[in-house]
């Protein structure tokens, strides 16, 4: 399969190869949560919700010097149509769950919310590639718009090496094609990265890629 025209160059959905989904991104879209958000990049779509800063609700984790932050990513039954589904729990949500805590603890100032807890829940409500980095940019919305301190707002987006050239943000076809990828998370006004995770990459390929969104 032809993933770029070859007179073209533009990719199968019309943009070119440096090019992104729309993006749209809207807060408070959860009533009850102290802060939640929903994000779409192209037909990606995503909600978070933030409930904290507050009393831990098991002792034996309260953390005395900092905050507890705890995550949680799941996809809806429909967010996939006729593909396969996975069941909750399963150890790619568990994984997506610890890299969305770990970015998010990159940027939160838990050290000023000491012995309180901070949860985080996110849901794929449809998936169309790139939902690792749909997921990170809703969580940091709805964390700002819960009000959390954070350091900077955590930025993120993927890209891939598709016939001999790097792709920015994957779609689902794009993804699944079995090609190198990496995703990238930015703290933009600190210019530091907080995630980088590379999949079936040679180096050349992952230098190409984070150039590329870089």
């Amino acid at each position: 399969m032809e993933y770029l025209d070859s007179l073209t160059g533009f990719r199968l959905d019309g943009r070119r190869p440096n090019d992104m989904r729309q993006i749209r991104g809207e807060i408070g879209v959860v009533a009850k949560a102290d802060g939640s958000a929903l994000f779409e990049m192209g037909n990606t779509k995503v909600i978070a919700a933030v409930y904290g800063p507050r009393e831990v609700q098991n002792k034996s984790q309260q953390i005395n010097n900092q905050a507890l932050v705890r995550c949680e990513y799941s996809m809806a039954n429909f967010s996939t149509g006729d593909r396969a589904r996975r069941p909750k729990g399963d150890r790619r949500s568990t994984e997506i769950s610890l890299v969305i805590r770990q970015t998010m603890e990159a940027c939160i100032l838990t050290h000023l919310m000491p012995r309180s807890q901070i949860d985080i829940f996110v849901q794929v409500l449809q998936a169309d590639g790139g939902t690792r980095s749909a997921c990170i940019n809703a969580a940091t919305l709805a964390l700002a718009d819960a009000g959390v301190p954070m350091c900077d707002i955590v930025t993120s987006c993927s890209a891939g090496y598709l016939s001999s050239t790097p792709l920015l943000d994957l779609n689902y076809i794009e993804d699944s094609a079995g090609g190198p990828d990496v995703t990238v998370g930015i703290l933009a006004k600190m210019d530091k990265v907080t995630l980088l995770q590379v999949s079936k990459l040679i180096f050349l390929n992952a230098k190409c890629c984070i150039s590329l969104i870089l």
